[in-house]
């Protein structure tokens, strides 16, 4: 009888850590890599992604880069959220004064986010989407 109540109890902790482990592998929390789309059929550029989920909140940084003749700085995520594997967040960008405002929107699936990413057209146009897949850096 003793073990039998020390096999379930055994069972019920094996159980547990499984659950904690797959919720742990759910989280969007780590450093992401991906290649951003170039401006009109221009190379695209990797960038790096670094995402915290805290308390239920999620925050990062995207890392800067060199596009052509700018250079784009580090610039922390906005309106960002986590909820059932989906992943969406802002990235709020002023080039001489002009604030261009880009979003992203995923669904995470182990070591991989897929999804899109909408940023303003060119000179007022129409919003461009492509399609965003990011990997986690090992």
């Amino acid at each position: 009888m003793k073990s039998r109540h020390s096999f379930l109890a055994a069972s019920v902790a094996l159980l547990i850590s499984a659950v904690t482990a797959i919720a742990a592998d759910a989280s969007p929390a780590g450093t992401w890599k991906f290649t951003a789309a170039g401006r009109g059929g221009n190379p695209g550029v990797e960038r790096t992604l670094t995402l915290e989920l805290k308390d239920g909140k999620l925050t990062g940084m995207l890392k800067g880069a060199s596009m052509g003749q700018y250079e784009i700085p580090d610039t922390a995520i906005s309106a960002a959220s986590f909820k059932d594997g989906a992943v969406a967040f802002n990235v709020e960008l002023d080039f001489n004064g002009n604030k261009f405002v880009t979003k992203y929107t995923g669904k995470l699936d182990g070591d991989t986010i897929t999804g899109s990413v909408e940023r303003p057209g060119r000179d007022g146009g129409a919003p461009v989407k492509t399609d965003w897949v990011a990997k986690r850096a090992k």
